[in-house]
Formats: C-alpha cells, sequence, structure tokens
C-alpha cells in the first residue's frame, strides 16, 4: 500500500498526439517511456523515485496493453542485470533507483551492461539524491558514469526537456551501443508542468520474439579475450558515436550565445536555479531570456570538445556552474581549453562552493562576484560603452543568527504510534540492567534510533548490511554480544544472504533484530514478499521467519506485537544473555513484527471517515496525562520520543516543573502507558474512548457522568472556600 495512488493520474497515459499532457515530472517520465516503445522496466523504489515506482504500478494496464513487463525487482543490482534483455535484441529496456545508493549496489552489472555493449536502447533512470534533499552520502552519479563509460543526461528541469531527454537517451544508446544514465534531480521529479504528446507504441521487436528466436554473440560477453576488446571499442567506436549523435541532434543548447564577451556554461539540472539567479540580478526575465550568453549540457558526459571551442570564441572568461565534488565537469573543460590553447579564462569552484547543492543564494552569490571580477558590475560608464551594470541585489537567504537560537533543530524522528519506537525503548531499558551494546544500524526507518532520545546505533554501512556491519565484533571470550538491525525491506533486499545467511556460515554469536513493519515503509509504504496485504500483481505473505530457519538459524523468535514492552524486554534480555552452549554456536535473530502505523493510519482513517459520514458508531483510543498526578519527570518521552507527547505548564502553582501531556495527534498505540509501567515511572497516564455518533444509552449516561462530576467540582470548590485568606 504505497503512501500515494496515481490511479486518476494514470489516465493521462493514454494521451495521443497532439493533445497536451499536463502534470508532475514523474508522470511526464512514463508517458515518455510509452512513447518511446520501451518493452520492459524494472526498478527499486527509493526517493526521490519512489513515485515513479509507484506510477508504473497502477499503470500496469496501460503497460500491458504494450505488452511491456515491468517488475519490482529485489534491489538494484537485480533491476540492473534486467538490462541483459537489450544486449541481443533491439528491446528498448529502463530502470530505475535511487542514486548513488543504488548505483553503488547494482555497479557490478552496470560495469559489466557497460563493458560488453547493448544493440536496444538501455535507460538507467537515476534519482539524483543530492543536496538539502539528500537522505544519503553526498556523491555523484557522475563519477560512475566516467568510470564505466556510460553516457550521462541532465536535462533541463521542465517536462518538454525531460520528455525529450527519455527519447534521446534510447536513441542515443543504440546509435554508441552504450547504456545511458538519465539523472533525474528531486526537484525534476516533482515539477509540475506540460508537453504536447506523441502516440504511445508498442516495440515493434517483442519479448516474445527474443524468446521464440534466441540470439547469441561471443563478443558481447564479459570474458577474456572479448573483454579486452570492449574497452578499446569504447575509445575507438562508441565514444565517436555518441559524440556525432549528440552533435547531430543538438541534444545540448545555446542561449544569448553572442550576447556578452563573458558566458556560462552549466548542467542541464541547474538551469533553473541559474535563470532565477540571473533575474534576480535583473539579467533575464522570468521566460528564461538571458542576457549573457548560456551553455547548457545536456549531456554531462561526455562534454564536446567542438561545442566548447565554439563557446568560447570571443569570450575573455566562462563561469562553469556544476554542483558537487570533485569537480569533473570543470577539470575536463579545463583540458579542452588546454588541448586547443583557448585563451579562455576558465572559473568554477573558486567562485562557487567546493561541495554541496548550488540552491537560489549560492548560484546567486558566485555571479555576483564572477560579474565583478570581469567589470560587469562597474560604474555607469560601463553601460554606456555597451557593457551590462548590475544592480545591487539582496540575497535572499540571509543568516539570522538570533533565529538560529530560538529554534531548535528538528531532527528525523518516528511517527506519532510508530511500532518500531518500543522496540528501541526496550532495548534502552535493558540497557540499563546488562550495560551498553555495540549496535550496528541499518538503512530505513529504524535508522531514526540513532538520534535523542534513544542514542542507539555506532554505523550503518548500506541497505541490509546491518548484521554484517558486525561481523567483526565476534569473539567467544567477551561477556557481550553485538547487536545489529535490519528493516524488513532490507532483509528482503540483501540482508538475508549478506546478514543472515553469512551469520550462520561463520558461526557469529550475535543477535539481529529484524523490524518487519509489513512494507518497505521508508520509501513510502510499497509492497514487499513478506506484506500481509494482498496484492494483485505480486505475490506477498512469505514469512521471515521460515526464511531465517530456511538458511540454517537455529534460535529464532518472532514477537507479533511490539508495544507488548514487558514481551520485548524480555526476549532481548533472553537473546542478549542465553549460553551459546545453550543453542550451539549460530547467530540469534528477533523478527519484530507490527505494521507501519503510516499506512495503518492511511487506511483506518479513510474507513472512519466513511463510517462517520454513514452516521455509523465510531471509537477512537487516544492516551492522556493526570497533571495533577505527573511529576515532571518526563521519563516518558526520553524513553518514547513520540511526537505526541509534549508538555505544559504545570498547573499546581507550588511546582515549577512542566508536566507531561498527549496531544491529539495520539493514535492510542499505547506506548507510553506501556513505558510507564515497564519502567516503573508513574501512574498519571490514563486511555480514554473517544466515541463518534454516540448510541441514545452513551448519550445519556454522559449527561449522568457530567452532573455527578460537576456536582463533585462545586462541592471541592465551596469546601476549598473555608480555607481561603
Amino acid at each position: 500500500m504505497a503512501e500515494r495512488s496515481f490511479v486518476e493520474e494514470v489516465k493521462k497515459l493514454r494521451l495521443g498526439q497532439g493533445d497536451v499532457f499536463s502534470g508532475e515530472g514523474i508522470l511526464a517520465v512514463t508517458k515518455a517511456l510509452l512513447e518511446a516503445g520501451v518493452a520492459y522496466v524494472a526498478g527499486y523504489q527509493g526517493a526521490p523515485i519512489s513515485h515513479l515506482m509507484d506510477v508504473l504500478l497502477d499503470a500496469q494496464d496501460v503497460l500491458s496493453e504494450y505488452g511491456i513487463r515491468f517488475e519490482n525487482s529485489a534491489s538494484e543490482a537485480t533491476a540492473a542485470a534486467m538490462l541483459a534483455a537489450s544486449v541481443n535484441y533491439p528491446l528498448r529496456g529502463a530502470i530505475t533507483f535511487k542514486s548513488t545508493a543504488g548505483t553503488n549496489v547494482a555497479a557490478d552489472a552496470l560495469a559489466n551492461l557497460a563493458s560488453g555493449g547493448v544493440v536496444g536502447g538501455a535507460l538507467i533512470i537515476v534519482g539524483e539524491d543530492y543536496g538539502e534533499g539528500s537522505s544519503i552520502m553526498q556523491e555523484r552519479s557522475h563519477a560512475f558514469a566516467m568510470k564505466s563509460q556510460i553516457w550521462l543526461l541532465d536535462p533541463r528541469p521542465n517536462l518538454p526537456s525531460i520528455v525529450q531527454a527519455v527519447k534521446w537517451g534510447f536513441a542515443l544508446s543504440e546509435a554508441s551501443n552504450t547504456p545511458v544514465m538519465l539523472q533525474m534531480r528531486i526537484r525534476a521529479c516533482h515539477v509540475h508542468g506540460r508537453f504536447v504528446c506523441e502516440e504511445n507504441r508498442a516495440s515493434a521487436f517483442t519479448i516474445k520474439d527474443a524468446l521464440e528466436n534466441p540470439a547469441r554473440d561471443l563478443s558481447r560477453i564479459v570474458l577474456p579475450p572479448a573483454s579486452f576488446l570492449h574497452e578499446k571499442e569504447k575509445v575507438q567506436d562508441r565514444w565517436p558515436a555518441a559524440v556525432r549523435f549528440i552533435q547531430q541532434h543538438a541534444l545540448n543548447e545555446f542561449f544569448a550565445e553572442q550576447a556578452d564577451d563573458i558566458g556560462l556554461a552549466l548542467q542541464g539540472g541547474c538551469y533553473n536555479t541559474v535563470i532565477r539567479a540571473l533575474n534576480l540580478l535583473g539579467l533575464a526575465d522570468v521566460f528564461g531570456n538571458s542576457q549573457l550568453p548560456l551553455y547548457v549540457m545536456n549531456v554531462a558526459y561526455p562534454l564536446i570538445d567542438e561545442e566548447f571551442d565554439r563557446f568560447c570564441q570571443g569570450k575573455r572568461a566562462i563561469l562553469v556552474l556544476e554542483e558537487g565534488q570533485p569537480n569533473f565537469v570543470e577539470q575536463n573543460i579545463a583540458n579542452i581549453l588546454r588541448q586547443r590553447e583557448i585563451a579562455t579564462r576558465l572559473h568554477g569552484k573558486d567562485l562557487l562552493p567546493m561541495a554541496g547543492e548550488y540552491n537560489t543564494a549560492t548560484v546567486l552569490s558566485g555571479l555576483r562576484a564572477f560579474l565583478e571580477r570581469y567589470g560587469k558590475m562597474a560604474a555607469e560608464s560601463a553601460v554606456s560603452a555597451g557593457q551590462v551594470r548590475i544592480p545591487a541585489v539582496t540575497l535572499p537567504i540571509e543568516e539570522n543568527h538570533a533565529l538560529e537560537k530560538a529554534v531548535h533543530a528538528r531532527p528525523p524522528g518516528f511517527c506519532t504510534g510508530c511500532p518500531e519506537r518500543p522496540i528501541f525503548t526496550a532495548l534502552k531499558l535493558v540497557e540499563r540492567e546488562l550495560g551498553q551494546h555495540h549496535v550496528s544500524a541499518d538503512i530505513g526507518c529504524h535508522l531514526f534510533a540513532i538520534l535523542p532520545p534513544f542514542n542507539l546505533g555506532n554505523t550503518t554501512m548500506g541497505y541490509g548490511l546491518g548484521a554484517a556491519s558486525a561481523a567483526a565484533l565476534n569473539t567467544p571470550v567477551a561477556n557481550k554480544r553485538a547487536i545489529s538491525v535490519m528493516g524488513d525491506g532490507g532483509f528482503w533486499h540483501n540482508g538475508l544472504t549478506s546478514g543472515i545467511a553469512n551469520s550462520v556460515f561463520n558461526r557469529s554469536d550475535n543477535l539481529t533484530i529484524i523490524v518487519d513493519n509489513s512494507y518497505t515503509s521508508a520509501t513510502g509504504g510499497q509492497d514487499i514478499p513478506s506484506s500481509v496485504a494482498v496484492n494483485a500483481h505480486r505475490s506477498t505473505g512469505h514469512d521471515i521467519e521460515k526464511a531465517v530457519k530456511g538458511v540454517g538459524v537455529k534460535w529464532v523468535r518472532t514477537i507479533k506485537r511490539t508495544y507488548d514492552l514487558k514481551t520485548m524486554i524480555k526476549t532481548l534480555r533472553a537473546a542478549l544473555t542465553i549460553d551459546k552452549h545453550a543453542t550451539g554456536a549460530g547467530p540469534k535473530v528477533l523478527v519484530a513484527q507490527s505494521e507501519c502505523m503510516l499506512n495503518k493510519q492511511r487506511r483506518e482513517k479513510a474507513r472512519i471517515k466513511g463510517a462517520i459520514a454513514a452516521g455509523k458508531r465510531v471509537i477512537r483510543e487516544q492516551f492522556g496525562v493526570d497533571p495533577d498526578t505527573c511529576t515532571g519527570d518526563h521519563s516518558c518521552i526520553r524513553l518514547s520520543g513520540c511526537p505526541s507527547l509534549s508538555i505544559k505548564p504545570n498547573p499546581d502553582p507550588l511546582r515549577t516543573d512542566p508536566v507531561a501531556t498527549v496531544l491529539n495527534s495520539c493514535v492510542g498505540c499505547g506506548l507510553c502507558g506501556e513505558v510507564s509501567h515497564a519502567a516503573v515511572l508513574c501512574p498519571s497516564f490514563f486511555k480514554a474512548r473517544i466515541i463518534i455518533n454516540p448510541t441514545r444509552w452513551e448519550r445519556w449516561l454522559h449527561q449522568i457522568r457530567q452532573r455527578l462530576i460537576g456536582y463533585l467540582q462545586r462541592r471541592d470548590v465551596e469546601r476549598r472556600k473555608q480555607y481561603d485568606f
């Protein structure tokens, strides 16, 4: 059950020749795939392209009409290996995943694909999760494209450019027998716009044709001596073919080429930001008409020597805008200028930050420095000489130290009612007894446990690699076991073999906690093999415990309800203290199950809303705190961290410490109450039942209670008056 449905939006995918498509970037990519005659699509969900996978799944009927095979791949490597269908057959295939994490996982398959080359167009759509929108290490896809000689497209972030890039990507791949990478930044994925459609078309050569007419080309298989020839082929044949195609079809763009004696060379993905900065400087209008020459590299790799030669003619200097580090593009341009003896001065990272995302404020600052250096912000006399004078502009974003002090940082955390929170609450309580343990974290929602209030987790090495991260921390002479954590998504992605089976093989004595919330929750709630939900297009309901036992784990425990804190504590204690001789050498595995609360609430809120509208009786449970009983210790918050737990002023004038309170966002998971009892804290928590559309009996009973409570309150007020002075 994905967090967002595209059932209505995918109807636009049936638009035909001349129709105007209006919508989001990811939908435009899907429409472009259909118009390009793609034969098969696969991928692994991950920001910023999670919704692309969701769109493809919701468009299953449309895809099947054109004979398109679509798969939710087990991992990025699985998706990349699927492109092997384009090696021997004229089948256009596309895959998608988050980068650079996904590219790293898929590296082996992509390297082999790039070595042998392709016959059919092979397109790799990577979600460039970089800068402020990123949730991973700050790296770029560019390095991998250069390393494996995969051409990298980075189109301007508007729908016509994105759609055209998809189509050019397939054509460029076929013209050069090389896979092509299409880089989609997070804002490009979700940008809205419109473009004029073409007809969808089915692949002329089908998957059925490939199966019934198998082809084999020994020279395409990456095995000596062919593998040695592949490198030579890349340089002598494929690269020149790609350069010719890029030039002939003008994939890169020139704007206002002769407007001035200085210019800007930029990656296509930076175009909107640069235009906005130029607009603030009075050098471009809102429609993108620039007064400075622009060379837009919609193809970020390979660079075209002849085009740089052309752009630099008559220019004193150019500024290169390239996000990230190292400055691959700038170094490449420097080499081109040097070899061609072009005297144009080159600027880039000397005027712009070495690393980090180039937002409008950053680009604006760099542009001003560049323009000042070449006298474009000088006196009025410069205007009369035909040069541009730049007005003073205040940066749209300025540092505000007072605001930084007043507003606390808001790190990411678990959602209200998240079933993963009690797992780490229990672990904190067990550590009070047994001392601190080394915890190898993993990618997923559970990674938030490394932050306050839990502060658990020493390392995270990759998706599904939690158990593998603790592999070195094994010794028979230690009195403690290392703990590793992985989610159900990570388990099926990589953890079963790299973590669990590896631990069995090497007789690891550590504990692995598998957090099973029924979905790949961190990427939007997509189904996985162990999901309990029935999926019309996928096979679900495969038990994690059976899979773990299947690779040889002897000590396995499954907890069906993570909110049962006492059971969680008891099981964790047993797993960390049991004598290894009692169970034999080997890993201990705890499967902690409870459905992702976000997905559950998406379903429940829709059901409740419908029931209320129909006038049906609905009960909603919510917890509260008695302010007269609360001592202000706040251990409930420190051991839970639930967003619905907060503080408010103490009603007792003789006590200054604020008391805990439960906000209306509470979903009634019960953890705060469980914590109070398990940690032997305070009895201030109570559970309230909120009844919507109550029965007549419940209304009458409520009135009686209100009258009784009112009477007792009035009597108490009168009694207190006797002691007033």
